[in-house]
């Protein structure tokens, strides 16, 4: 296809909430169980779209049912635009997509849905070529409808528009009376393979199967997540509790002696356990040394990571440019200034590039090994680290938030210990070194030893 020509990948989906979606799967996997399976299709045919080669002026849109625009960028990222479904049926919310879609330059557009996890990024590479030769591309599906397709707009609208009419949707018969009307129209047209949506109870091992091959051949994309742990019984159960469950992931707790139970409770998750001197530095560089996964994440164990977190990640580290990221700042408490204390640190985060070590730091390992790792110091190793990165590449922050303790703001008192951050800051910035910043710290916030 010409270069000038535009090109638009349009998935459809909807918002994964329970008991409003893939409504003939509770009986089998409960609402929830329906509403995550949505999600997690949903985000790997945005994974798969992602790798679509060779294509330089491919835009992706999501067509969305339910949610809204804010709820789907902190789901799926800020990448993406983002357009609610039109009211009717299937063909008239595929047939409104392609008139929107047409009123730009001359272009391709394909329309795929988020139920056919077999689909590829060949796939979808297919489609877009075939369109250099012809006006239509279908993807048919096992069960008697199509998956994708994909049109140009040399056609014009009253022809397009007619495959869209009189199709009994959700039928055996969709794709047969979509081919005859493309017959009668005069259309020309290529199928693709046939593949197979999730839609029942019975289809449940198209999605079983893909998910197997997928955790074979993307090794290169397992997350490494690292906790460094000091006497934390009191947090860290629930911390892990909220990673069970997500595929291709690694949690390594990295204990620094701890004297509770808070070795034992992570090996009852299932963690991978590391004894390693005290101090969260160390500690990191410890578990960063142990990580099989290729992107690592740095969590404190008295914060939660937002459901759908490993896509955001994965999703975030793919973006061109980009060096490592972040999540958005929540603290867990009620308490006054604490609104202030996350409004500040979200501004620092948005504007200066800035996150801290409360926010999840994540990125390649083989990035985190070039630099050096974390500057193995009492304190502003996060500070330090996130510097060295910025002179990598962008530095980006997750719309969704992590959710923090507050106990390191209510020890000493929200805007105390606000204040000391800043004069640290700024003392590091007027050269102080790393020992006297120490003394600095501990003599304001009333600490000694280690």
């Amino acid at each position: 296809m010409p270069a000038a020509m535009s090109e638009r990948l349009i998935v459809f989906t909807r918002f994964p909430e329970a008991g409003k979606t893939k409504t003939r799967l509770i009986p089998a996997l409960g609402a929830k169980g329906a509403a995550r399976l949505q999600r997690q299709m949903t985000e790997h045919i945005i994974a798969t779209a992602a790798k679509v080669d060779n294509r330089p002026g491919l835009t992706i849109e999501v067509y969305h049912e339910g949610g809204n625009t804010d709820l789907m960028q902190e789901w799926l990222g800020p990448q993406f635009s983002y357009r609610p479904q039109e009211p009717g049926d299937l063909g008239r919310r595929m047939a409104r997509a392609f008139e929107e879609t047409f009123q730009g330059p001359k272009g391709a557009a394909v329309i795929v849905g988020s139920d056919i996890p077999e689909i590829s990024a060949n796939i979808i590479q297919q489609a877009f070529e075939g369109l250099q030769k012809t006006d239509l591309v279908l993807g048919p599906a096992r069960d008697g409808g199509y998956y994708l397709i994909g049109m140009n707009n040399t056609i014009p609208a009253e022809t397009y528009t007619r495959l869209f009419d009189d199709i009994n949707w959700g039928t055996a018969q969709v794709l047969s009376q979509t081919l005859q009307t493309a017959r009668e129209s005069g259309l020309r047209f290529i199928l693709l393979e046939p593949l197979g949506d999730v839609d029942r109870p019975v289809d449940l091992h198209i999605w079983q199967a893909v998910k197997k091959t997928a955790a074979k051949s993307s090794a290169a994309q397992k997350i490494s997540i690292i906790i460094p742990a000091l006497n934390e019984a009191a947090t860290i159960d629930r911390t892990l509790s909220h990673l069970e469950g997500v595929d291709n992931l690694e949690v390594i707790v990295v204990d620094g002696g701890s004297i509770d139970e808070t070795a034992a409770l992570a090996r009852s998750h299932e963690a991978k356990v590391i004894q390693s001197n005290p101090g969260k530095a160390i500690q990191m560089n410890t578990g960063a040394a142990a990580a099989a996964g290729e992107i690592l994440v740095f969590l404190h164990a008295d914060t939660l990571l937002p459901e759908g977190f490993s896509h955001q990640i994965v999703s975030a580290l793919n973006q061109k440019g980009v060096a490592a990221g972040a999540f958005r700042l929540s603290i867990d408490s009620p308490a006054a200034g604490i609104r202030f204390i996350e409004c500040m640190a979200n501004l620092r985060s948005r504007f200066l590039r800035l996150p801290y070590g409360d926010q999840a730091l994540f990125m390649k390992k083989s990035l985190f090994d070039e630099i050096g790792g974390f500057p193995e110091m009492q304190i502003m190793e996060d500070f330090i680290l996130v510097g060295r990165l910025k002179r990598k590449g962008k530095i980006i922050i997750v719309p969704k938030a992590v959710a923090t303790s507050p106990r390191r703001w209510l020890h000493l008192g929200i805007f105390k210990t606000w204040l000391i951050n800043q004069l640290i800051v700024m003392a590091y910035y007027l050269g102080l070194p790393p020992e006297r910043l120490t003394r600095i710290y501990r003599r304001e916030a009333g600490k000694s030893g280690n």
